[in-house]
């Protein structure tokens, strides 16, 4: 089936012609363009803001204008990862997609549905001209993936609506009132480098299948990074070990699917072979039911690099295996919610140089601040520098507002069962412009995708379907003011 085919049509037109256009975050200067044009073409009022959000106006259809304003909100970047065997560049390519059975897919890499879905669903409301609805604000949002710099930008006054719509969540039985808030520790130190005085093993993980790591977080999918350390830490234990290299990981809203370490070892052939029939094979065996395409790979290598002295790869390698990463504390007050979290995103190593990117996530700021806290502990005993940046508040719930109950009612009556009312470990936009527009009700739902923020990542079609009847409804029954 060609994606042209599928309904409603509307949204996979929209979505097709987004994903033409390369959108990495922090690099949306194209998307920024094409968003900026299409709403022009439409005749409509559409600006762009001093940090590059993109706002659209839309009036309401006639008779709807005594109903209360809505914005509706999803942010135009996307997480770009992709298989190691593809050769694909996100800043200069379209994503290539793929129809299965009742998926939409991408050839290799992340799709894109992820908030794509949500800005083709918001194009499709404003080119209708059949769709009733009040007045309407739409708000693109930028680099949301990376620093959510975009909401962060966003000036009090530049939102007049009641209600805010966020587009961005990933299950369509779920009305989503709360999310985590988060914050970026970066661990780095710099070392000087020395001749290898043993032979050079090679460290491999891969074939995890990676994940959001705020809303996989506590689904007990591998680290790449955190398998690296173990690995590591049992060659500390056999062997006298300099570290020439290590390259782990990606973003940091995403769990480590790959990660490799050059390593200068001692008697490397012994510590190989006991290596390979003893921890690896643990290892293969914890994760067999949930990582069915885990590779580790430990074997002889060739480099003309320098490595770091044995002291300084016992520390780093010490503080890899110590950094708290996975889930830190579940929600006593929301069942199955997880609190607080931490991502060991990315482990980096080169010439001596060394970085740690953690994100950090909580729906409690003081427990935000105590995971953070943690980590940079562990450094400071090792002699690192830690830095923490790009925090973002959490998203308070509120069960009781007029658009939840309303939402709830008209999912029971229209799929005959009751949504699942509830707050996530995601970063969502909505906390950080409910800090400057407090009075406003916020609300996120969407589709349902799988595989966010990895090559897995995929968008259910019917689940699409679903979500498009339920949005219009929605608009159609917005109260009075």
């Amino acid at each position: 089936m060609e994606l042209s085919n599928i309904e409603p049509q509307i949204i996979w037109k929209n979505f097709s012609r987004l994903n033409a256009v390369p959108r990495p975050s922090k690099k949306e200067e194209r998307v920024i363009a094409f968003i900026k044009e299409f709403g022009e073409n439409l005749g409509l009022e559409t600006t762009v803001d001093a940090v590059g959000n993109v706002i659209i106006r839309k009036p309401a259809t006639p008779g709807m204008e005594d109903r209360k304003s809505v914005v509706l909100q999803s942010h135009l970047d996307m997480v770009c990862q992709k298989n190691n065997d593809v050769n694909f560049d996100f800043e200069t390519e379209g994503i290539n997609m793929e129809v299965d059975g009742d998926w939409v897919k991408a050839k290799g890499t992340t799709l894109g549905a992820d908030n794509g879905l949500g800005v083709a669903t918001i194009m499709s409301v404003l080119e209708s001209s059949d769709i009733p609805h009040p007045a309407l604000e739409v708000l693109f949002t930028i680099d949301e993936e990376t620093g959510m710099t975009g909401a962060l930008g966003l000036r009090p006054g530049q939102l007049t609506g009641d209600i805010l719509l966020n587009l961005d969540t990933e299950e369509d039985d779920e009305i989503d009132i709360g999310c985590a808030g988060g914050i970026d520790v970066t661990i780095s130190q710099n070392y000087p480098t020395e001749a290898a005085q043993g032979q050079i093993v090679r460290f491999e993980v891969k074939g995890l299948q990676g994940g959001h790591s705020g809303m996989d977080i506590h689904k007990g999918f591998g680290n790449a990074n955190m398998i690296l350390g173990r690995l590591l830490y049992k060659a500390l234990e056999k062997e006298n070990i300099q570290l020439v290299s290590i390259d782990g990981g990606g973003l940091r809203n995403a769990i480590p699917r790959e990660a490799v370490a050059i390593a200068s070892v001692r008697n490397a052939q012994e510590f190989i072979d006991e290596l390979s029939t003893g921890l690896k094979n643990e290892i293969l065996e914890e994760f067999a039911s949930i990582e069915a395409g885990i590779q580790i790979n430990i074997e002889h290598a060739t480099t003309s690099e320098k490595a770091i002295s044995e002291g300084d790869s016992k520390k780093i390698i010490l503080t890899l295996k110590s950094l708290h990463n996975g889930v830190y504390r579940m929600s006593p007050d929301v069942k199955d919610l997880v609190e607080s979290s931490n991502n060991v995103a990315r482990v980096e190593l080169k010439e001596g140089a060394l970085r740690i990117l953690n994100l950090s996530r909580s729906s409690v700021e003081s427990s935000k601040d105590a995971v953070a806290e943690q980590l940079k502990s562990v450094a400071d005993l090792a002699g690192m520098n830690t830095v923490f940046s790009g925090s973002y508040p959490g998203w308070k719930p509120k069960p009781g507002s007029e658009i939840v109950q309303l939402m709830e009612k008209i999912y029971t009556e229209k799929f005959t069962e009751k949504p699942h009312v509830v707050a996530c470990h995601a970063g969502l936009e909505c906390g950080i412009i409910g800090a400057n527009y407090p009075e406003m009700e916020m609300v996120s739902f969407g589709p349902t995708i799988r595989g966010a923020h990895s090559p897995d990542e995929k968008a259910n079609i019917s689940s699409t379907q679903k979500f498009w009847s339920f949005l219009k409804d929605i608009l159609a029954n917005i109260p009075q003011k």
